[in-house]
C-alpha cells in the first residue's frame, strides 16, 4: 500500500538510465553530471574543514560566511540585495530548496504553471505539497515562450510558476521580453515565482542570464533557487541555496528546518572557497563549455539526430527520427545503452502533456572530450535499428 498522491508516479527516469548505463558499461549522457572534478582548491577547501573540526551540525540556514558569501555574489553579479541572515537559506541541492519552497507556500488544489520540457522532479514536488501541476509548452524548434499560452495558463487558483532558465532540457536561455511578460503575468495574478537557475554560469554566444527578481515588481514575489554543483563539478556534494524576501524566505525555511536541518556542513565550507574564485574560473568556464557544445552538435549531427544548438546548460534535446527506430522514445532509449553503449534519457519524461517529445531523446554532455568522442565512435557504428 501506499500513499494516493503517489498515483501515477514512479522512479526517475533520468537516474534509470544511468543504472542502465552501469549494467550495459554505457558512456552515461543521460544523468547530468560531470566526469571530472570541481577545482583543486575547493577540494583543498573541503578536505581543511574536515580536518579541523567542521564535521558536526551548522546554523539550520547555512553556515554564515557561507550565507553571506552568496549575498555578495547576487549582489555583484546580479545588482539583488539579499540579507544573509533573513533571505538566504543553504540547502540539500536546488531539489530540497524548490521542494521546501512549494510545501511552505501551497495549499490543497492550489495550481503551480510549469513550463514544459521541464526537469521530471518539478511535478512531483508539486504533487507531494498537496498542489496541481498545470503545463504549459515552449514553441518548438526554437523553444521560446508563447505568452499567450501562458496568460491561458493563469487564473484564480494560480499560486506559483516555476520558471528554469537556462533551461534543462532544452538549452533554451529565456529573454528579457519573456520573462517582463510572465513577470507581469505574476504580478496581475498575484502569482509568486520560484526560479531554477542552477545553469546560471553556463551560457554560450555571450547571451545574458537574467534573474527575474531583477526585473520592476519581481523582487518581492520570487525566490531564486541555485546552487554549486553544475558550476563548480560538484552535484555529488548536494548543496544549493535560495534567495526569498521575509514572507517567502521564513515559509521555506520552516520546511527546511524540520526535514534536513542543515546541509552538509565541511561542504558549505569549500563552497565559500568556490565562491571566492577569480573570474578567469568563469572565463575559462564558458570557454570549456562552448568547446563540449561544439563536439555534441558534430557528433549527433554526423550520426543523423536532428538538434538545435542550446544557448545555455550543458543538454541538446535530439529528434531520433531519421533512425527509422521500431519504438517510441522509451524503447529507443533502453534500446542504445544495451545495443551501442551510449545512455540517453527519453524525451517524453520531460513533459506532463501525452504525446509531446516522442521523437527525441535528451544527451548530457558535461564530459571531457574524449568521453564525448568515445561516444561519437560507438554512435558512428549503429546499423538499422
Amino acid at each position: 500500500m501506499f500513499a494516493q498522491r503517489l498515483n501515477g508516479l514512479r522512479e526517475s527516469f533520468i537516474r534509470e538510465m544511468t543504472r542502465l548505463a552501469l549494467t550495459h558499461q554505457a558512456i552515461n549522457l543521460s544523468q547530468g553530471f560531470p566526469d571530472f572534478d570541481p577545482p583543486r582548491e575547493v577540494i583543498d577547501a573541503a578536505h581543511r574543514a574536515l580536518d579541523s573540526g567542521g564535521n558536526q551540525y551548522t546554523i539550520t540556514w547555512g553556515a554564515p560566511p557561507l550565507r553571506q558569501a552568496i549575498a555578495a555574489k547576487m549582489k555583484r553579479w546580479y545588482g539583488l540585495d539579499f540579507d544573509p541572515d533573513q533571505h538566504i537559506t543553504v540547502t540539500c541541492g536546488v531539489t530540497e530548496a524548490l521542494s521546501a519552497t512549494l510545501m511552505g507556500l501551497l495549499n490543497t488544489g492550489d495550481e503551480v504553471i510549469i513550463i514544459e520540457p521541464y526537469h521530471e522532479g518539478y511535478a512531483p514536488a508539486i504533487i507531494f505539497a498537496g498542489g496541481v501541476p498545470r503545463f504549459v509548452p515552449l514553441d518548438a524548434p526554437d523553444y521560446a515562450l508563447n505568452l499567450d499560452k501562458l496568460r491561458a495558463a493563469f487564473n484564480s487558483r494560480t499560486r506559483a510558476i516555476i520558471v528554469n532558465t537556462p533551461h534543462n532540457p532544452t538549452g533554451h536561455v529565456f529573454t528579457r521580453a519573456e520573462l517582463e511578460g510572465l513577470a507581469a503575468l505574476c504580478q496581475q495574478f498575484n502569482a509568486v515565482a520560484i526560479t531554477d537557475e542552477i545553469y546560471e554560469h553556463i551560457i554560450y554566444d555571450d547571451r545574458p542570464h537574467i534573474p527575474l527578481a531583477s526585473l520592476p515588481g519581481m523582487a518581492e514575489r520570487t525566490v531564486t533557487i541555485s546552487g554549486f554543483g553544475k558550476t563548480f563539478a560538484a552535484t555529488g556534494w548536494r548543496l544549493g541555496y535560495a534567495c526569498a524576501p521575509n514572507n517567502l524566505s521564513n515559509a521555506l525555511r520552516t520546511v527546511h528546518d524540520f526535514t534536513t536541518i542543515c546541509a552538509p556542513a565541511p561542504l558549505q565550507a569549500a563552497c565559500v572557497a568556490a565562491l571566492n574564485l577569480p573570474d578567469e574560473y568563469y572565463r575559462q568556464l564558458n570557454c570549456d563549455y562552448s568547446a563540449r557544445r561544439d563536439k555534441i552538435m558534430s557528433i549527433l549531427g554526423e550520426a543523423g539526430f536532428i538538434a538545435r544548438p542550446p544557448e545555455g546548460a550543458y543538454y541538446v534535446m535530439a529528434d531520433f527520427s531519421a533512425w527509422k527506430f521500431d519504438g517510441d522514445d522509451y524503447a529507443f532509449a533502453r534500446w542504445l545503452p544495451a545495443n551501442l553503449g551510449v545512455a540517453v534519457v527519453p524525451g517524453s519524461c520531460f513533459y506532463g502533456t501525452p504525446g509531446m517529445g516522442a521523437n527525441a531523446v535528451r544527451f548530457a554532455f558535461a564530459k571531457k572530450l574524449e568521453t564525448l568522442n568515445a561516444a561519437g565512435e560507438r554512435l558512428s557504428k549503429r546499423t538499422a535499428a
